[in-house]
This record gives structure tokens, sequence and C-alpha cells, in this order.
């Protein structure tokens, strides 16, 4: 097992008992429930048969009453009976106020333990998810400006002739055939115009203008093999309009000036939907949990429910939430109580996705759970 296995079965296994930490807080919860609710019919039933007896009491009064002298005898005992009937009641008020007060303050504990183990695991949950996304795409822009220095590139764009262009495309296709996590690479003169590609047979790109993307702009404006240019999540033409993530980088002739742009078209699907769906939870817990990593403002940039760049996660708190590197909130979401958990993007080595991954559960009731 290697080091990452290792530490990613470490993370399951404190995920694991995280889990049963929180289902046996919620068994307690239940019987602590039920508790409550036979406590209260037991004194609600002792509160009724005490009313009965406070009924016979005073029909013992007014009988012995009636009897006068010869009742005498019979009104002590009426009287004690109406003193313990009494007494009954002050016990029984007593200890519905006590026994019950006690339970809801059990229950209330309770539930704020099963909140905060809740919302810790499904946060430490959101920020693997976040990391594993962040490692990926570190890895992503050592690719491009690497293989924006190979020397098949530099000359199919100082010859523009046929054989090295073709050279370039086939020195990029055989990139991709031990890089499967790419669409495609293309290779981009400086006016924006793709000269070749890695896959011609599959992707027409070649002839395609690319000046006005943000991923071709951006490197060529960075100036420098060292950095690199980007275009976030996005339903890329180049690839028959397929969710991606395009790097860049410039690449720099014999002088040392930019002479053209190779950018790498991430499969973000691939990558992304595959993190959400192996997130550690259980399918009881999928059902009623949303998985998601958006930007600072709320747009889905992956999600369980597939609604990639379909709208924004809105709710009350999101702005104080996101201004944390981890942690969680109770609030409203779609009209039902969830724990909302977040993880912002912690950066790997040189990169920062600056993404925020949230997992968002709707806190079923019990009536809900039994149903469920």
């Amino acid at each position: 097992m290697t080091l990452q296995e290792q530490q990613q079965h470490h993370k399951d296994m404190q995920n694991s008992e995280s889990t049963k930490s929180t289902f046996s807080l919620e068994k307690v919860a239940e019987l602590t429930e039920v508790l409550a609710q036979k406590t209260e019919s037991a004194i609600n039933q002792i509160e009724r048969i005490n009313g009965e007896t406070q009924v016979l009491s005073i029909n013992a009064l007014i009988e012995a009453s009636r009897a006068g002298e010869v009742g005498k005898t019979f009104s002590v005992v009426a009287e004690e009976m109406s003193k313990l009937s009494k007494k009954i009641e002050d016990t029984t008020e007593n200890l519905k106020h006590e026994s019950l007060g006690t339970i809801a303050e059990m229950k209330e504990i309770i539930k704020k333990q099963i909140t905060s183990i809740r919302g810790v695991r499904l946060s430490d949950l959101a920020l693997t998810n976040i990391d594993l996304i962040d490692r990926s795409l570190y890895e992503r822009s050592c690719d491009v400006r690497w293989w924006a220095k190979d020397t098949s590139l530099v000359n199919a764009l100082a010859g523009q002739n046929k054989d090295s262009i073709d050279y370039a495309s086939r020195r990029l296709g055989v990139i991709l055939d031990s890089y499967t996590v790419y669409f495609d690479l293309v290779l981009c003169d400086l006016s924006g115009n793709v000269i070749a590609n890695g896959k011609p047979d599959q992707y027409a790109s070649v002839g395609k203008n690319q000046i006005e993307t943000a991923w071709f702009r951006s490197a060529v404006e960075s100036n420098s093999e060292n950095s690199f240019g980007f275009q976030s999540v996005h339903r890329c033409s180049l690839v028959n309009n397929q969710f991606a993530i395009v790097f860049s980088s410039a690449i720099l002739n014999e002088e040392g000036k930019v002479c053209g742009v190779l950018g790498v078209i991430f499969n973000w699907e691939a990558l992304a939907q595959k993190i959400i769906e192996n997130t550690p939870i259980s399918d009881e817990e999928k059902a009623n949990t949303r998985i998601c990593i958006v930007d600072n403002d709320g747009l889905l940039l992956a999600d369980s429910r597939k609604k990639v760049l379909e709208g924004h996660i809105e709710f009350y708190g999101r702005e104080s939430l996101f201004a944390e590197k981890k942690g969680f909130m109770i609030t409203n979401y779609e009209n039902t109580e969830c724990c909302i958990a977040h993880a912002f993007s912690p950066g790997y080595e040189t990169y920062s996705s600056g993404w925020h991954s949230l997992l968002i559960q709707k806190l079923l009731t019990n009536e809900e759970k039994r149903q469920s």
C-alpha cells in the first residue's frame, strides 16, 4: 500500500468512526425522545387517576355531610383522601417540571453533539475533496509549462510548414497517449490561430482562432515560460463543448520572445464527478446530501445533481462561511434545515484553485428517518 493509499485509508477509518458516533448519538436521541413520551404519558395517566380520586373525595365529603353525626368518621377519611390527592398533584407537577425539563436538556445537549460531529465530519470530507482537486490541477499547471518547452513546438511556430506542423501534432499525440486526463493539446500561433493539435482525427481544431479566450490571453500576457495561463470550467468549443479547464503557457523562441501558446484541455468532469461520487458517505446520506464545488460567487463548477454552470448555491450566511478556511453552519437551504459544511481551497505547492467545497446535508426529523 502506497503512502497516499495509507493516508486515504486512515481518512476513511476516521470518517467511519465519526459516522458511527453520529449514528450512536442519533440512536440515543431517539431513545431520549421515547423516554420523554413515555414519561409524559405516565404523568398524564397519574393526573387522570388523581382527578378521579379528587372527585371521589368530594363526593364522599358531600355524603358524609348529609349523614350528619353518623358520617363524621367517614368525613375524616374523605378529608385525608383530599389531602393525599393534593400531595399527589403537587408531586406529579414537580415530576413533570423536573423530569421533562431534564430530558429536554439532555435532548438539546445530544442534538448539539450530533450537529458538531456531523459538521466536523462533513467539513473534513469537503476539505478532502478540494484538496484532491488542487493537487490534480497543480500537476496540470506543471505539465503545460514543461511541454511548452518542447523543441518540436518551437520549430513548428518558427517554420510554419507542413512537415514541422505535422511533426508537432504527432508529438502532441504521443503525449496524449500517456496522459489520458486531457481531451486534447492545441498549439496556437501569436495571432491565436490553432496550427496543430494532438487529436486531429477527433477534434477539428486547426484554423480556429482563440485570441479572445481567457487561457490564450493570460498566457501571452504572462510573457514567461515559468508562468501559466488558465481558463476555469467552461464548455470548450475545441472539444465539442464538453466541460473543460484549459491551462496554457507561452512558448518562447530562441530570442526569448513569445511566439505562440500551448493549451492543454483538461477533462474536468471526469475528475470532478469521480471525486464527488467517491465521497465516502453512506447511500442513505447521499440521498439527502448535495456535494459540490463552487467559485467565490457560488457558481456551480461540480455538482452531485449534475447542474454544472447552471446556477449558484445561495443560502443565508454564505459570505461568512466562505470567509472561513473550514467550518459548517446550520441554516435553511431550499426551505429545509440543513447542515452546510465548507472547506476553502488549501492549495498545493505553488497552485491554489481558490474554490470552495460544500456538502449540504438535509437534517431529517425522526419521522422522516423512520419513513426512509
